[in-house]
């Protein structure tokens, strides 16, 4: 069976399909490996907000028309980009193990954030960093960065920021973790559902396409990936809307901890849920209403208004 992999064209992108694609030459299935490079209009508009010109979805859409159109086989994502609610036309046959769940502060001086001279200049588009941000240092002023990892760092580099906020799995896999200040802890920054899985998505039709992607499977990570991404699916938040959850499994139970806030950091709501590691989904689920019981709709309202 040959597979082609639609992805888009950063470096980051083409190392997780290549990882991808260098996993599935393993399998007897496999017989061909062919990479389909795109270009999505997420990484085509660098000049406005995700938020204003349609979310992180924006990342995938071109890579699901690849596959509609006989184009491509299958497409390899970065999970914190795929929008909780998918057309059932898709599916995730798959997600590899988790790498590094962590945010990461990169800074001009290798400071940590705590060093960080009073009211510095942080560059980070994500609301959820923001509002985190905000919580921990409320003086920092934390301004949009789009762009893909070298672009960031380029402008980092360039002194346009004292620091930038970027996710430690990406760091990671592209060699670049020495520039890494300071990795922040769940209880400090609490990371996006699914921050560090790599997803492999192909048609829901394609059954004997799905046999062959399913053995990549990672156990562990798709049970985390369901409780997180069922705390975001339930409280109907965007991927860029300022909510976070992050699930961990400690033998047969997992740990599920979310968090809404406004972007400022002003206000916030957190929780945590334990139980079965197979109730993952429902778990996630059932964190999400209680959130949205305590105010969380108002919190994700009120933020979007302060984002238009």
């Amino acid at each position: 069976m040959k597979i082609r992999i639609a992805t888009r064209k950063s470096a980051l992108a083409l190392w997780q399909a290549e990882h991808v694609g260098s996993l599935l030459r393993q399998l007897d299935a496999v017989t061909e490996i062919e990479l389909v490079p795109l270009s999505t209009r997420g990484d085509e508009v660098l000049d406005r907000s995700l938020q204003k010109i349609g979310g992180k979805g924006l990342f995938i859409k071109e890579l699901e028309v690849a596959m509609q159109s006989g184009l491509a086989d299958i497409a390899v994502h970065s999970m914190k980009d795929v929008p909780a609610e998918m057309p059932d036309e898709f599916t995730i046959a798959a997600v590899l193990e988790r790498a590094n769940h962590a945010d990461a502060l990169l800074s001009a001086n290798n400071e940590r954030l705590g060093d960080l001279k009073k009211g510095a200049l942080i560059g980070s588009s994500s609301l959820r960093r923001q509002a985190q941000l905000k919580m921990l240092r409320p003086d920092l002023d934390v301004q949009p960065l789009r762009g893909n990892v070298n672009t960031r760092l380029a402008k980092l580099d360039a002194g346009d920021y004292d620091a930038i906020i970027l996710a430690a799995a990406g760091l990671e896999r592209l060699g670049l973790d020495a520039r890494i200040s300071q990795q922040f802890r769940p209880d400090e920054m609490l990371p996006a559902a699914t921050q560090g899985v790599i997803g492999i998505e192909c048609l829901a039709g394609n059954e004997a396409l799905m046999q062959v992607i399913q053995k990549l499977d990672h156990g562990e990570a798709a049970i985390t990936t369901a409780a997180e991404r069922a705390v975001t699916a339930t409280l109907q938040a965007s991927c860029q809307s300022p909510v976070a959850s992050y699930a961990t499994i400690t033998g047969d139970q997992i740990d599920v901890t979310a968090l809404v806030a406004l972007p400022d950091g002003s206000e916030f709501l957190k929780d945590s849920i334990s139980g079965c590691s197979p109730d993952a989904a429902r778990l996630g689920h059932e964190l999400a209403e209680r959130l949205l019981a305590s105010g969380a709709r108002d919190l994700l309202e009120r933020s979007e208004a302060m984002n238009v």
